[in-house]
């Protein structure tokens, strides 16, 4: 069994038995041919041909940081693990543990990763992991069978991995995310510095042959303790890069600086011809002049620089800054893939209330829960961590992979008018092009909240969005200043002319707004009244629209801020002549009981029109969050039927709970509630 981390307490498996993971160690290649390495100042295929390393970093996965679950305090690993055990006993801990690793990441997801463009995976380890607490040595075996099968993964996805140590013997730093207790103490105790060494000496002997590994990424975020300094970092590496060498002459070796991975002083000149400058950077300038440093960095030692390690921002922030990286010839890894109730990565997993009060407790504003309640929601936590259940974040991907060399916009969801357009569910592209924010990125901040992201809720870039109180539209979007903008990509699939209902609110009068389709003016400036209140929605409303078939672009442009926005509706007044017909009128239009289907799956959800009609469909869950978007076509007068399949957009089965299942036609709307039971 590969034992996690421990400490004071019986060893922890952090993978189950064979039955469960059904694993075997994979072979590994025999080969030196085909392995990534460092050509002057590039890193080279064994083509000759120049590799941009562009991934994610699989925090969370093997080091649990408290930030990325929510954990109050955001404890080391260690702290964390202490106060499971203390609360739901050993048993149910480790059966918390082994569904957290199986569950957070899978080929699956390797798989999608790579269909998005990415070509590596930088995987954190635990030291702990190959050398248990109470057991001397290294256990040369278990743990390699997790790593092999992460490789098998990439092997058969195209990805290559980096390994790296995050959590050092001792702590390289003095912060939870070594695992520290508060001192650095592998500068401090010349044991932890062997083991450290015996350990990567064990992993280079392991997979010196093996070309999937791109190299070693020998100490995350090492930060000396008053009274030390680089030179010993530098010699600590210098000893490393013998011990590996003398083993494994192919692999890269990633040298991350002092201070958090950004002070290389003292480690130039290079020590070694395959090695490269690994360098983390958050809340930072992304600016031409701000990449300065790696660029001199890198022509001063003749050796590639990387971004490790990077993230938590918005999605403003997040496109300069892969812009920035690749404009200079730097790869990238970003941080990470997948957090608890998130909104800057791809993947969000659900925090339940009922784990909120476990956490509330051990933030000490709430009663001990009870040991069985506790561990139903600890085990509901992990189990939240798969795909099917997460919520896919497509603005965070969209500013990784297509802005930083796209700027045109891409629609967030598929909105067909007539009808209803929620305010939050804005175009994806980055400011002055999608939306015009007061705020949209953080150059200067530190760790924490908001200051990662001033939008504050259900998307990543620096619009304000908030929770709405409405029971159809979750988010709004709030705090609205003076010039402010969001912008909304539409299929208009009638000609003709149309009214605008705008939903807002405000506590006092004086807000002012005006659309405008394809950048010219479409409405009338618009007043919004005073409303008693944030969330007080009342509708203000323009008539007389014309609006041609097509796709249009509408802004919905604040001329003088103080009011939320909820959503924009346009309804067909009086259609045009299309073809030689008359287009659809506005008709009634009521949903039925809805039947399910046991043996499928599928939820068929009947109507009625009283005239022939195109009818679409949006499910949304209690989040507000829209799972799957239906375009139903064109159906007949009287009694019809839409069928969902009980899948999301990606074709995942929809995690179990309520939805609401929302039939639009010709600028009517008709609701029903389905319970999904998996």
């Amino acid at each position: 069994m590969i034992t996690f981390f421990r400490s004071e307490r019986k060893r922890l498996p952090i993978i189950g038995g064979i039955g469960l993971w059904l694993l075997a160690t994979l072979p590994v290649s025999a080969s030196a041919s085909g392995f990534l390495r460092v050509q002057g100042t590039t890193i080279v295929d064994s083509t000759g041909a120049e590799v941009l390393l562009r991934g994610f970093g699989l925090g969370g996965w093997l080091v649990l940081e408290g930030y990325q679950a929510r954990i109050p305090g955001f404890g080391s690993p260690s702290d964390i693990e202490a106060k499971i055990f203390d609360l739901i006993g050993d048993e149910a801990a480790e059966a918390f543990y082994r569904s957290w690793v199986r569950n957070y990441a899978t080929e699956e997801e390797f798989g999608r990763m790579a269909s998005w463009g990415l070509n590596s995976v930088r995987l954190p380890f635990h030291y702990r992991m190959f050398e248990p607490e109470g057991q001397a040595g290294i256990r040369p075996e278990d743990p390699f069978v997790f790593i092999d099968r992460v490789i098998g993964w990439c092997r058969k996805h195209g990805l290559v991995l980096i390994l790296d140590m995050h959590c050092a013997p001792g702590g390289q730093n003095h912060g939870n995310i070594s695992d520290s207790d508060g001192f650095a103490r592998l500068w401090l105790d010349a044991a932890n510095r062997r083991r450290t060494v015996e350990i990567w000496r064990a992993i280079a002997e392991r997979y010196a042959d093996e070309p999937v590994i791109a190299g070693y990424d020998l100490l995350n975020e090492p930060v000396l303790p008053s009274g030390h300094t680089n030179a010993e970092l530098r010699a600590l590496y210098v000893t490393l890069r013998d011990s590996i060498r003398a083993v494994d002459p192919n692999h890269i070796l990633f040298i991350e600086g002092n201070w958090y991975a950004s002070d290389f002083s003292g480690l130039i000149p290079a020590f070694d011809e395959n090695m490269v400058y690994a360098f983390h950077r958050y809340w930072d300038g992304v600016t031409p002049s701000s990449a300065r440093k790696y660029t001199s960095l890198r022509a001063t030692a003749n050796r590639p620089v990387w971004l490790g390690e990077t993230g938590e921002n918005s999605n403003a922030w997040f496109a300069a800054c892969v812009r920035l990286m690749e404009q200079n010839g730097i790869g990238w890894n970003w941080w990470t893939h997948k957090k608890v109730s998130t909104t800057t990565s791809p993947f969000s997993a659900p925090l339940s209330v009922e784990c909120q009060r476990v956490f509330d407790f051990w933030g000490g504003t709430a009663p001990e829960p009870a040991a069985e309640a506790a561990e139903a929601a600890l085990l509901d936590l992990a189990d939240g961590l798969r795909t099917e259940r997460c919520a896919f974040l497509p603005d965070v991907l969209d500013a990784l992979v297509r802005q930083p060399s796209d700027p045109s916009v891409k629609h967030y969801a598929e909105h067909v008018l007539p009808g209803l357009i929620p305010a939050a569910e804005y175009d994806m592209g980055e400011p002055l092009i999608a939306y015009k924010d007061s705020v949209s990125l953080n150059q200067t901040g530190s760790a924490g909240g908001a200051a990662w992201n001033s939008g504050g809720a259900f998307r990543n870039d620096g619009v304000d969005l908030e929770p709405s109180g409405d029971g159809v539209t979750a988010y709004d979007v709030g705090w609205i200043d003076t010039g402010e903008w969001v912008q909304y990509t539409a299929e208009v699939g009638v000609t003709g002319v149309y009214a605008l209902d705008i939903r807002a609110a405000a506590l006092s009068a004086g807000g002012r707004l005006r659309l405008l389709m394809d950048g010219s003016p479409l409405s009338e400036t618009l007043s919004i009244p005073a409303t008693g209140g944030w969330k007080n929605w009342r509708t203000v409303s323009d008539t007389g629209l014309a609006i041609a078939a097509g796709r249009h672009a509408f802004r919905a442009e604040a001329v003088r801020g103080g009011f939320n926005l909820l959503s924009l509706e346009f309804r067909l007044m009086r259609p045009d002549s299309v073809g030689g017909r008359v287009a659809e009128k506005p008709l009634p239009l009521r949903a039925e009981t809805v039947e399910f289907d046991p043996a499928s799956g599928a939820f068929r959800v009947p109507f009625r029109l009283s005239a022939p009609a195109s009818v679409q469909a949006d499910i949304f869950n209690l989040a507000g969050r829209r799972v799957r978007f239906l375009n139903g076509g064109r159906f007949p007068a009287g009694r019809s039927v839409l069928v969902w399949d009980g899948c999301d957009a990606l074709g995942r089965p929809a995690a179990s709970g309520l939805y609401l299942f929302r039939i639009r036609s010709a600028g009517r709307s008709a609701s029903v509630k389905l319970t999904v039971q998996r």
